[in-house]
């Protein structure tokens, strides 16, 4: 990345109310380099311009702080993580949260777990495990002030693998792209067995561009029944109706 580059990062940042200081930035810098390192031998992301990614993976995991504010000491999942968005690059923005990322593949893990290392991330931690395996294990299970996920499935799935990592209190927060209406008509039912229900929908687009963004804000009350979520790729095969 160049120096235009970062103060690019830097500004943009500050439009969503975040005040970069210049170790993070200089960290942000360093996930990219190995970002981009990793991803000749590993499939991580097909964004790799350091203007796209600056916008399409930093900025856009940063767009939560629009609508919720990270406390001291939250414990925060990042379920589905990939290659670390959200989860890294707000973990880098809010240092003081906890943080754990949840994945399926065990190679994107260590990739998490290095790019913690390197960048000097404490209490963060990824982890290797299906996202309906994970919820079912004690201190993962509703153990969490807030979850977040830009995973790729619909609502309805995403609320059943998301929800059940997330206490009574706590929010789950669903980035989503394009179209949500239909999803969310046909995630109802689901958000509503998991004792959740939406609090909040915002739509917006990302600093200085045209790219249509959307966070769901679903608060969970209660405990959730213990089956969900079900194992074996059912939540996506057969999503709640």
């Amino acid at each position: 990345m160049t120096k235009e580059n970062l103060e690019e990062l830097k500004r943009l940042a500050s439009l969503l109310g975040i005040n970069l200081n210049e170790k993070q930035i200089k960290q942000f810098e360093k996930y990219y380099e190995y970002l981009i390192e990793k991803n000749k031998v590993m499939n991580l992301t097909t964004i790799t311009e350091p203007d796209e990614v600056i916008i399409k993976h930093f900025i856009d995991s940063l767009s939560i702080a629009q609508i919720y504010t990270f406390k001291k000491g939250e414990n925060v999942v990042d379920v589905g993580s990939g290659a670390g968005f959200p989860g890294i690059p707000l973990k880098i923005a809010f240092p003081e949260i906890n943080l754990v990322m949840v994945d399926s593949l065990n190679k994107r893990v260590n990739f998490l777990n290095e790019v913690a290392i390197r960048l000097g991330l404490e209490n963060t931690e990824a982890i290797h495990l299906r996202a309906e395996e994970g919820a079912h294990i004690e201190g993962l299970r509703q153990n969490f002030d807030v979850c977040v996920s830009r995973a790729v499935a619909n609502l309805a799935t995403l609320s059943e693998y998301c929800l059940p990592y997330v206490k009574r209190g706590g929010n789950f927060f669903c980035y989503k792209a394009g179209s949500i209406e239909e999803e969310l008509e046909s995630g109802k039912k689901a958000i509503s067995v998991l004792k959740g229900s939406i609090k909040g929908i915002s739509k917006f687009k990302l600093p200085e561009t045209d790219i249509e963004r959307t966070i769901i804000k679903i608060n969970v009350s209660d405990i959730i029944p213990e089956k969900y979520p079900r194992k074996n790729g059912l939540p996506s095969k057969d999503p709640i109706k």
